[in-house]
């Protein structure tokens, strides 16, 4: 029987400098696999958690991590406007600071819940089938509409003031898609004095925290131990405070690994729901979604196909 090539999610601790993208190709390289992807991207300019999808089953649910909430910290400074709205852009504008921490902190007030973000020209959010970036660099500015985000908790966790000049440091949990530079560019702009993103790091993504996270020279370490496959997470552990377990008998295992829909027996879960379908013996299968008007289970994702035979004992 053909061994099962191992296939999970690490939590990577993304360096300062690289691209999500470069990181990505790093561990493509260490694992020796083609299948690799990260579930939600991080600027160069960013470090922390990094989400990356190794192996076939765990690229298949990198949909599902993406849409997982963030929380961020960022050094923020005050007065001075950038192009990209962070370090990484030109000065375009500079402002006297006359705002005190109580002015920053009523400001995140309007911040707070649902609100409207305008993507930035420096992103890969594509217009015409081309990235804004692209655009921004030959100094094209396009309209771009408002997209809806929400921050469920935003902090002033440091403040700062030296010379007039002032900076802070900002803590939230948000929504997949929050940028959080514009944030900070359109908290400048409600302050008066401008403001941009110094300094970045994401502490969570869904449940991968970024004290579990492991660096790129100790993942670097294990791969050329051939240990890299015992930090991968299980892919099921993964989504399991997304989607609740449905525990299958023998022939329910077969029938949905072949395609096929079982009976649900108790009418009780939303249409359209998803569930981490398992086998008798414990090993994860599928996604299977209900369907409210058959009551049953369907097939969503399937991992395993078909569902393994049990071995057939010898005689003597």
């Amino acid at each position: 029987m053909k061994k099962d090539r191992p296939s999970g999610i690490l939590n990577v601790d993304k360096p300062l400098g690289q691209s999500s993208h470069n990181v990505v190709e790093h561990v493509r390289a260490l694992t020796n696999r083609r299948r690799v992807g990260h579930a939600g991207t991080l600027d160069p300019l960013a470090t922390g958690v990094l989400v990356i999808c190794v192996g076939r089953t765990a690229t298949r649910v990198v949909e599902y991590l993406m849409d997982e909430p963030k929380t961020y910290r960022t050094d923020v400074r005050l007065g001075v406007v950038t192009d990209t709205f962070d370090a990484e852009g030109e000065i375009v504008s500079t402002s006297p600071v006359e705002v005190g921490r109580h002015d920053v902190e009523r400001a995140l007030d309007q911040f707070r819940g649902p609100i409207e973000q305008i993507p930035p020209m420096f992103s890969a959010v594509k217009h015409k089938g081309k990235p804004l970036y692209q655009l921004a660099r030959r100094g094209i500015e396009v309209e771009r509409e408002a997209r809806q985000v929400e921050i469920y908790r935003l902090e002033l966790t440091a403040w700062e003031t030296h010379r007039r000049q002032a900076s802070c440091t900002l803590e939230m949990e948000c929504s997949p898609g929050t940028y959080v530079r514009v944030l900070v560019h359109d908290l400048g702009q409600r302050l008066g004095c401008g403001a941009y993103v110094t300094g970045l790091t994401r502490l969570a993504s869904g449940s991968f925290r970024l004290e579990n996270a492991v660096s790129l020279d100790l993942l670097t370490e294990a791969a050329e131990k051939g240990h890299w496959p015992q930090l991968l997470h299980p892919v099921d552990e993964a989504l399991a405070h997304q989607f609740p377990p449905l525990h299958l008998d023998v022939n329910q295992a077969r029938r949905l690994c072949s395609g096929q829909s079982v009976h649900s027996g108790h009418g009780e879960d939303q249409d359209g729901a998803l569930a981490r379908a398992y086998g008798p013996e414990g090993r994860f299968l599928a996604l299977a979604a209900y369907d409210a008007q058959q009551d049953v289970w369907r097939p969503h994702k399937v991992f395993v196909s078909p569902y393994p035979s049990p071995p057939v004992e010898g005689h003597d």
